[in-house]
């Protein structure tokens, strides 16, 4: 089955691939002819996943599902959240990011957070919603060189490694959005 995944972003497309059934392929944006930045105006986690399914649904007329992730720290009322990958601003830097999050918590003890998947499925114009969430702490000082984004400062409960120290495989097995995909499949295997 060919299901359009609403992303250009490399990283995440390969972590899906891994991380639904081999009978699945996860088409891209690309692989579509999309080459649109399809904006992400949504006040909401939700509502931007939201935005790229129908964006999609409704120009190319195709099954399509997208995700918006943030990291949600508990000290920051919930930020970055939905502003994740562009907190330090335009254009978006993963590094800078990290910075301004570290910035941000120096001094601060509780250092809690959460990773927060939601996928939005469109699927025959009826939409679902899948949710993931890992929890864990922020460290004050990257380690590892796997994942991307918040990965090197992230380390989730019950561990002792980042996302980024760890390799693909071990973070399928926990992340939030392996959780999120793996509620995903189980709707579309029904």
């Amino acid at each position: 089955m060919d299901l359009v995944f609403a992303s250009n972003n490399q990283n995440k497309i390969i972590e899906i691939q891994n991380l639904v059934p081999k009978n699945f392929k996860i088409l891209s944006l690309s692989d579509i002819g999309c080459y649109e930045d399809i904006p992400e105006t949504g006040s909401t986690i939700e509502e931007n996943a939201y935005l790229k399914a129908i964006y999609i649904a409704k120009k190319y007329n195709l099954n399509c599902f997208a995700d918006d992730s943030g990291l949600e720290i508990e000290a920051l009322h919930g930020e970055p959240g939905v502003f994740s990958a562009r907190y330090a601003g335009i254009p978006k830097n993963d590094q800078n990011n990290i910075d301004k999050v570290l910035q941000k918590l120096e001094n601060i003890p509780n250092r809690s957070a959460n990773f927060k998947t939601v996928i939005c499925l469109n699927i025959d114009n009826q939409m679902h919603y899948f949710e993931g969430k890992v929890f864990g702490t922020i460290i004050s000082e990257m380690r590892g060189t796997n994942g991307f984004g918040y990965d090197p400062i992230f380390v989730p409960d019950n561990y002792n490694k980042t996302f980024a120290e760890m390799s693909l495989e071990e973070k399928s097995k926990i992340s939030h959005r392996a959780i999120a995909v793996q509620k995903l499949t189980t709707f579309l295997q029904k």
